[in-house]
């Protein structure tokens, strides 16, 4: 089972740094992510998505493959590339691959424009070293699906961060 983790920062370039330093440790094995998004709140007010894969570019080039074989066996393979395309970026532009767009847009409206939030949907980690890695970052814990006791240990790592003071002891083990 995923977990879901959004963490609030100041800004966007804060959110991708953090989002690098995850994906770092994917490689080391540490942490496993489904998905990894970064919503930022414009000044103009309406939140963008900074999502990992274009599911319109990719609908768009599988279209254009399928289309052309259809094409060249139909005698028409301009014809096809054009339909494939077309159709597979309406179909990749209809998709949604790991968190919901709309639930991270919902959560994000309560941000203060220019902030940014980066969702984590995670397979698996390690979480004391991931957190080891990402606590000097700071932010602002806005959602998890985490269980009470880990939620509290990432909250306290952030905030010790933030306040630049030992986070508080808990009773979680």
């Amino acid at each position: 089972m995923s977990d879901m983790i959004a963490i609030i920062y100041p800004s966007e370039a804060k959110a991708e740094e953090v989002r690098q330093r995850l994906f770092k440790l994917q490689k080391e094995y540490l942490i496993s992510i489904s998905d990894a998004v970064i919503a930022v709140k414009t000044e103009a007010g309406p939140v963008k998505l900074n999502q990992l894969v274009n599911t319109t570019a990719i609908g768009a080039v599988s279209g254009s493959f399928w289309g052309l074989l259809i094409g060249v066996i139909f005698l028409n393979p301009i014809l096809g590339v054009a339909l494939g395309a077309a159709s597979g970026a309406l179909g990749g532009a209809l998709s949604d691959y790991g968190i919901d767009d709309a639930f991270m847009k919902e959560l994000s409206t309560s941000m203060q424009p220019g902030n940014a939030a980066l969702f984590v949907l995670v397979k698996n980690m390690t979480p004391e070293k991931v957190l080891r890695e990402i606590q000097d970052a700071g932010g602002t814990v806005l959602k998890t699906s985490l269980d009470d006791s880990k939620e509290q240990k990432l909250r306290d790592a952030l905030a010790k961060a933030s306040t630049g003071q030992p986070a508080p002891k808990t009773n979680a083990a």
